[in-house]
C-alpha cells in the first residue's frame, strides 16, 4: 500500500510532495504511540508482579507524643493550642514545631546512624533493589533524602501532638528508631532550655555583680564623707543645733524679761543689770555662732554637709534596692532555670509491629494497573485523531 501512494505521488505531480511527506509523519507518529503502548504495556507486566512478589516487606512503628513543660504542671487541664492560640501559634506549638525540625534534621539522622547503622540496613542486598539504598556508602545527602523517605512526624495542629512513623525491614530496627528518636528528641530540647536558662542566669550574676560593686562603691563614699566631716549623723547635729538655737533663744527671752522687770530707777551700772546685760550678749553671741554653723553664704556649713549626705544616703540606699532586686531576680532566675525542663509525654508508646505495614501490595498493583490502562487509553486516542487528521 505505501509502494502504491508513492507511485500515485510521483505520477501526480510535484502537488502531491507535501501531501505525501505528511502521511509518512503521521505514519511516523503511530508508529512512536505504538511503541509507547507496548513500553507501558511491559512497565505495566512488569510492575505488578513486582508489587505483588518481589517488593520487600517494610515493618512500621508509630508513637504519639507531645511536647510539655514542667512550668505548667500547675495546669488544671492540658491546653489545646489551637483552641489557646486562636489563630496565632502558642508557645506549646512553637516547642512542637522545633521539636519536629530536629527529629526530621540530619543530626538525628547521624545519631540513629551511628547507634543502629541504618545505612547497613537500608542497604542490604537482601532487599530488593528498587527499595533498598544501593550504596551503604553514598553521599550523606543521598542517604538523608533516602531516610526522608523512610520516615513521617506529623503535627496535628489542633491536638498539638506529634505522630512519628518510621519504617525498617524488621520490626526491631523500626521499633528502636521510633524509641530513639523519642529519646534524642526529649533530650535534645532540655539542652535547649537549659542553654537558654543558663544564659538568663549568667546575665543576672553579671547584674548581681554590678550592683555589688555599686552598692560598695556607694557605701564607701559615704563612710569616706563621714570620716572627712567627723559626723556620723549630720541630719542629727543639724536637729540638735536647731534644739540648742531655740533652747538660748528661750534663755536670753527669759533674761531680756528678767532685766525688763527691773526697776526703771535701777542704776544701770547696778551688777545686777550688769549681769543680765552680759548674759544677754552671750546668749546673742552664742545664737549667732550656732546659727553659722548651720547656714552661711560664704562657707560650707552643716546644711550643706546635711544635704551632700542626704545624697550620698540616698544613692547608698538606691544602690543597695538595686542589689537586692538583683539578687532577687537571680534567685527567681536560678529556681526557674531548674524547673523549667521540657518532656516528652508519651500517649502511644513506639509499637512492635507483628505485621509489615508497607508496601500495600495489591493497592500499588491495582493503582499501577489504572495508571498503565489510563496512559493507554490517552496514547489510543491520541492516535486515533492524527489519523482521523490524516485522512
Amino acid at each position: 500500500m505505501k509502494e502504491q501512494i508513492a507511485a500515485e505521488t510521483m505520477r501526480s505531480g510535484p502537488g502531491w510532495a507535501g501531501a505525501y511527506e505528511k502521511l509518512r509523519t503521521a505514519l511516523l507518529s503511530v508508529r512512536v504511540f505504538r511503541l509507547i503502548t507496548w513500553m507501558i504495556i511491559v512497565f505495566t507486566i512488569i510492575s505488578i508482579p513486582y508489587w505483588l512478589f518481589v517488593a520487600s516487606d517494610r515493618y512500621v512503628s508509630q508513637a504519639t507524643i507531645i511536647l510539655q513543660r514542667t512550668d505548667q504542671a500547675n495546669s488544671s487541664s492540658l491546653v489545646i493550642p489551637a483552641i489557646a492560640a486562636a489563630g496565632g501559634a502558642s508557645l506549646a506549638s512553637t516547642d512542637q514545631l522545633l521539636l519536629r525540625e530536629y527529629l526530621l534534621s540530619e543530626d538525628m539522622l547521624e545519631k540513629l546512624d551511628a547507634a543502629l547503622e541504618l545505612r547497613a540496613h537500608y542497604s542490604d542486598w537482601r532487599r530488593d533493589p528498587v527499595s533498598r539504598m544501593w550504596f551503604k556508602n553514598a553521599p550523606k545527602e543521598q542517604f538523608y533524602q533516602y531516610w526522608l523517605n523512610r520516615i513521617s512526624v506529623d503535627y496535628d495542629t489542633y491536638s498539638g501532638v506529634l505522630r512519628i512513623n518510621a519504617q525498617a525491614y524488621d520490626s526491631k530496627t523500626a521499633n528502636a528508631i521510633v524509641e530513639l528518636m523519642v529519646q534524642l528528641g526529649e533530650a535534645h530540647m532540655n539542652e535547649i532550655g537549659h542553654q537558654l536558662a543558663q544564659s538568663q542566669v549568667d546575665f543576672l550574676s553579671k547584674q548581681v555583680t554590678l550592683a555589688h560593686d555599686r552598692f560598695l562603691g556607694a557605701t564607701q563614699d559615704l563612710i569616706s564623707f563621714q570620716n572627712r566631716k567627723g559626723l556620723a549623723a549630720p541630719q542629727n547635729t543639724a536637729e540638735s543645733a536647731n534644739t540648742l538655737i531655740d533652747n538660748l533663744e528661750a534663755q536670753k527671752a527669759a533674761v531680756e524679761t528678767q532685766l525688763a522687770s527691773l526697776p526703771p530707777n535701777l542704776n544701770r551700772d547696778q551688777p545686777t543689770v550688769m549681769m543680765l546685760k552680759q548674759n544677754i550678749s552671750a546668749l546673742r553671741q552664742q545664737i549667732a555662732q550656732k546659727r553659722a554653723e548651720l547656714a552661711s553664704p560664704t562657707n560650707r556649713t552643716l546644711n550643706y554637709t546635711v544635704e551632700e549626705y542626704q545624697r550620698l544616703q540616698l544613692q547608698a540606699s538606691f544602690a543597695q534596692d538595686l542589689y537586692k532586686t538583683a539578687l532577687t531576680s537571680l534567685e527567681q532566675g536560678r529556681m526557674d532555670a531548674a524547673r523549667m525542663l521540657k518532656m516528652v509525654s508519651i500517649l502511644q508508646s513506639p509499637t512492635m509491629p507483628d505485621y509489615p505495614l508497607a508496601p500495600t501490595r495489591f493497592y500499588n498493583a491495582f493503582v499501577t494497573l489504572l495508571i498503565g490502562l489510563s496512559i493507554i487509553g490517552v496514547a489510543k486516542l491520541l492516535e486515533s485523531i492524527i489519523l482521523d487528521h490524516v485522512d
